[in-house]
């Protein structure tokens, strides 16, 4: 619980700093919470990219291999890398004097993050806005969280650009207002990735996809019952119909 309300402080920190740069359009995130193959991506690649840092509290290895369909042979042997048992929570292993100190904070846990934002848009935005930056420790800034302290992780995949990159929308921040803003992503790279742009933006939307569905796993079976209780609804509403049809018909 204690790691639970730091994590959402440093967020809501985090967001009051973002929301005071300046003007900020974030890129639309299409994700499809019914999608169980893009899950499974997108599982695969936080547990390869994000989880080092980032922890997932609030889920166990279990719900989601259940969820994703995902059998414990296979969770095991792909998605499990530490000595956590199939029911573990997801917590990392990260000391968080260590973290804090490498990274200027401790590295939140992600399973809200999405819902904090209020959209997960500000993820998948935030995962493509890296950028070179010498006068930053790691070497590289972000368009959505400025003087981030987070290296980019995803560089060997997208590559290092060289400038603020763009890409279905806008960014402009008045700190950065020597940039010109365009559309089109980057367009000078420092050094490429192995990943073609539409490659990495269906990467990034797999993994926000999955953290989208940690943050609210039981949308998966309420969105199911839904569909139910509106077949029930559709079926309740005939019979009614026809039942008055009955009690009235003498009547006219």
């Amino acid at each position: 619980m204690k790691k639970i309300i730091t994590s959402i402080l440093l967020l809501s920190v985090a967001t009051f700093g973002f929301s005071s740069g300046g003007e900020l359009s974030l890129d639309h995130a299409d994700i499809d919470l019914s999608d169980k193959e893009s899950l499974q991506r997108g599982a695969r690649n936080y547990m390869n990219y994000c989880y080092g840092c980032h922890s997932l509290d609030s889920v166990r290895y279990n719900r989601i291999a259940k969820d994703l369909g995902i059998s414990e042979e296979d969770m095991g042997e792909f998605l499990i890398f530490d000595e956590s048992k199939f029911g573990s929570l997801m917590e990392n292993a990260i000391v968080d004097s260590d973290a804090k100190k490498w990274f200027g904070a401790t590295p939140p846990d992600l399973t809200m993050i999405n819902r904090i934002k209020g959209t997960p848009d500000w993820v998948y935005t935030y995962l493509k806005g890296f950028y070179q930056d010498d006068s930053r420790p790691w070497g590289v800034n972000n368009t959505v969280f400025p003087d981030v302290g987070m290296p980019h992780v995803l560089y060997e995949l997208q590559g290092l650009c060289g400038h603020p990159p763009v890409g279905d929308s806008h960014v402009r921040y008045d700190s950065l207002s020597e940039y010109q803003t365009h559309e089109g992503g980057c367009e000078e790279y420092v050094s490429k990735g192995s990943l073609s742009p539409e490659e990495f933006d269906e990467f990034v939307l797999d993994l926000t996809n999955f953290i989208a569905y940690t943050g609210e796993p039981w949308k998966l079976k309420s969105h199911a019952i839904g569909k139910w209780v509106l077949f029930y609804l559709f079926i309740l509403l005939l019979f009614s119909v026809a039942y008055y049809r009955e009690l009235w018909k003498d009547v006219h």
